[in-house]
């Protein structure tokens, strides 16, 4: 140690004894616990009025208001008269843009953007609303499709005939002179099980005014009609103005636009379709969407060869010729003939995973096709001549494993599974949800529910849980699934219901006029960023029928955006609350006026 001279002392400093300083520590130690325990407890007593304080006069956080979308009020102009049967993707002004090999003109080929029509598709001249189901599945106005062609061309045998203002469809077709009730009833005697609520979907390639469709429907059988734009007969627009369910569309070098494994049925009477052409690569897509277990009916060239050779202007040479090679395509794709009288045959894709087994074998022809080739994939996707292969997981899938309609419009898929977030509890809470808003509006729109409102688009199914909600009112719905949006359509098939695969930002498959009620519910939410809200908006105005609604479901940032451009389209729009009355979402209940083009004498 130092002292104060700075010199080192010799000597240590005596020690403190160990007891006293022991003692003088712990007492050091337990009043310092004891100022700690004070100290802490009035913190925390402190620190408690404060929260109490603050609770009471600082609301939580919130998420940011944000202004709802404005946009400036625009007005359009009317299309030129010659624009009223306007079907943008298929437009027979643009036909020899593309090639005739398998009539690929018929094919979808939407206008490039810049030649986009911005203007309101006019009615025929004499428009007028629509006769109501049921009548009008057998008669129509005759001004709203103005194509007598097809009256003469296809008067012998029955099609439809003029009388007066209007068009009769006395139910004949050109394989069913005696109508086709009794075409029917032939059909049921040889396939049971569409008497037992076994068939409940079914697909008419080539459809004609769409009489076979038409007499399913009253049989429980919910059928899309399937044909082509064409300058003169208007198929689907026939159907559709009949009240029956269709879509323009051809079987060429594109899949069509539904899932794999989906109908129960297929039909094709004398569609004139070469099935046998081209490595059978037709027969192979109404494979792909056909459901392990279910029919193919044929009727007309080359079934009955023996018997109607010389009506087809061919030799009985021929015809055994074309008919033997159909039934060996139909056996490579795992077809087995089902019955056959008289003009009709029928055959049945195979369930029995052994028959595809044997398609994995090499210089096998058609093929399987490879895992690299996604089933469902069908919007713009090319045909394949390989067989698509049913999954041998899904085994409840098949149609003789469904339940039987109605039934089957509850039962949760078995591919539901595939759907990110599905589940059985998943569709009984959207089932539930979409009663609750079907009823409300049936409120605000009570012309839902009656026969005013036939033909009816939800433009973005999820489940087809509002179709199934409306199920038992006298209309029907094609359930519109995005091709970017989940794949939820084989669910729809799988229910006992109908749709369509779909891009919004582009033209529906179908003509002006078809659709009495489209209903959307977020749509604008969902497609804003990739599709205009103007175009989308002037198709629905395109395909909906004067005098016909909307019933929009969205956004409140979307609302007062929409009733804009609605105004524009001289539809009367209101707004109104949801069932529930949620802030962050409206519904926009419009209707479309009925006008008449400019140079038109109906004014």
């Amino acid at each position: 140690m130092k002292h104060k001279d700075g010199k080192y002392n010799s000597q240590p400093e005596k020690p403190f004894k160990i007891v006293p300083a022991t003692l003088l520590v712990i007492v050091l130690c337990g009043f310092s616990f004891y100022l700690g325990g004070i100290f802490c407890s009035e913190k925390s007593r402190l620190e408690g009025k404060s929260v109490q304080y603050v609770s009471k006069t600082v609301s939580s956080p919130k998420e940011p208001a944000v202004d709802p979308l404005q946009i400036k009020s625009m007005a359009f102009q009317e299309c030129s008269a010659d624009f009223q049967d306007y079907t943008p993707c298929t437009d027979p002004r643009r036909w020899r843009k593309y090639g005739s090999h398998r009539l690929t003109f018929l094919e979808r080929h939407c206008p490039p953007m810049l030649e986009r029509k911005q203007c309101l598709v006019p009615p025929p001249d004499g428009y007028k609303p629509p006769i109501r189901w049921p009548k009008s599945r057998d008669e129509c106005w005759y001004r709203n499709v103005p194509y007598n062609w097809i009256n003469k061309q296809k008067s012998n045998q029955n099609w439809l005939r003029k009388q007066g203002e209007k068009f009769l469809f006395p139910g004949g077709g050109t394989m069913f002179p005696r109508g086709v009730g009794a075409y029917v009833d032939l059909m049921q005697d040889l396939i049971p099980e569409m008497r037992d609520g076994t068939v409940r979907t079914a697909i008419d390639t080539g459809c004609g005014v769409a009489s076979w469709g038409g007499d399913l429907l009253d049989r429980g059988i919910l059928t899309v009609s399937l044909a082509p734009r064409d300058n003169h007969e208007a198929q689907v627009q026939f159907a559709l103005e009949r009240g029956i369910p269709a879509i323009l569309g051809v079987i060429s070098t594109q899949r069509l636009p539904f899932p794999s494994n989906s109908f129960d049925m297929a039909h094709c009477s004398r569609c004139l379709i070469p099935w046998t052409e081209f490595g059978g690569i037709y027969l192979l897509e109404v494979h792909r969407i056909l459901r392990p277990g279910g029919f193919w009916v044929l009727s007309g060239p080359p079934v009955n060869y023996e018997n109607r050779w010389r009506g087809w202007n061919t030799t009985v040479e021929e015809q055994k010729s074309d008919y033997e090679k159909l039934e060996g395509l139909l056996t490579s794709m795992c077809f087995k003939m089902y019955a056959k009288k008289d003009d009709i045959a029928v055959w049945q894709k195979s369930s029995d995973s052994s028959c595809y087994n044997k398609l994995a074998e090499p210089d096998v022809y058609p093929a399987k096709c490879d895992d690299s080739l996604e089933p469902d994939s069908a919007w713009y996707t090319p045909l394949r001549p390989c067989v698509v292969v049913p999954k041998p997981e899904l085994k409840k899938s098949a149609l003789e494993s469904l339940p039987k309609w109605p039934e089957r419009l509850q039962v949760a898929p078995e591919r539901i599974s595939n759907v990110p977030g599905g589940s059985s509890s998943a569709l009984k809470h959207d089932d539930s949800k979409w009663k609750v808003r079907a009823k409300h509006y049936k409120k605000l729109l009570p012309a839902l529910g009656t026969n005013e409102i036939r033909n009816v688009m939800d433009m973005n199914t999820v489940y087809g849980g509002f179709a199934a909600a409306v199920i038992d009112d006298p209309l029907w719905t094609m359930n519109v699934v995005s091709s970017y949006a989940a794949n939820t359509l084989p669910l729809v098939y799988d229910r006992g219901l109908i749709g369509t695969y779909h891009d919004w930002c582009e033209a529906f498959s179908t003509y002006p006029r078809t659709y009495d009620l489209l209903h959307l519910d977020g749509l604008f939410t969902a497609e804003s960023h990739r599709c205009d809200m103007k175009y989308v908006l002037l198709e629905m105005d395109r395909i909906l029928r004067p005098k016909g609604y909307a019933l929009i479901r969205e956004s409140s940032y979307f609302i007062d955006a929409i009733a804009s451009i609605a105004k524009g389209l001289r539809w009367s729009c209101h707004r109104e609350d949801t069932e529930y009355g949620v802030a962050k979402e409206k519904l926009l209940v419009c209707q479309k006026k009925l006008w008449y083009s400019a140079s038109s004498s109906s004014r």
